[in-house]
């Protein structure tokens, strides 16, 4: 990875992601950039469940996921590595809601801060909140497209979350192992 975009998707608020660039190119030592212009997400709205189809997104954003697969995990050859970021709510078909979606050893990822409002868990807003939460959960996506997989400590940022008050309390950083696991992918691509 040489270089991270961020993707607008429909209403995502242009300062929000630009706020979370410097947390991206402090974890990767790449550059990190808003992509200007917005996809628009109706095409991916299930009407049924009132949600995005974050699968459906991911497949959008990279051309790399319509490649056949062979069964191996495919490692993109990509130097840009994009995250598409949404504050609509994202769901999988398996899975009630998600926070973000990647594509293993892929060049793309699906985030959505939708969740990370306070006011959903009758809390009063807090932005500074949601974006240090986008940044984990970005961080997080991005670790899964060099590879990693969840880490079992708490505090890395590769541990899963699924609710916030996890999210929380796990920090924004790679533990030591999950930081060698990502140096030895960023080197060797």
């Amino acid at each position: 990875m040489k270089a991270i975009e961020l993707q607008p998707l429909g209403d995502a608020e242009p300062d929000v992601l630009e706020s979370i660039c410097p947390a991206l190119q402090d974890a990767f030592k790449v550059p990190a950039k808003v992509r200007s212009g917005s996809i628009p997400l109706s095409s991916f709205y299930d009407v049924q469940r009132g949600q995005y189809n974050s699968t459906a997104i991911l497949h959008q954003l990279s051309p790399f996921l319509s490649m056949p697969r062979t069964g191996a995990i495919l490692r993109s050859n990509s130097d840009i590595h994009i995250v598409g970021v949404t504050q609509r709510d994202l769901f999988m078909p398996i899975l009630t809601y998600v926070f973000g979606e990647a594509a293993l050893g892929g060049d793309a990822a699906v985030v959505s801060y939708h969740r990370f409002r306070n006011e959903l868990y009758g809390l009063p807003p807090n932005k500074d909140l949601i974006i240090e939460r986008l940044r984990k959960v970005t961080i997080h996506e991005l670790g899964h497209t060099l590879g990693l997989v969840h880490c079992t400590l708490q505090y890395c940022v590769m541990h899963a979350a699924s609710y916030v008050e996890e999210l929380d309390l796990k920090g924004h950083e790679f533990c030591p192992f999950c930081r060698s696991a990502e140096a030895r992918v960023l080197h060797s691509i």
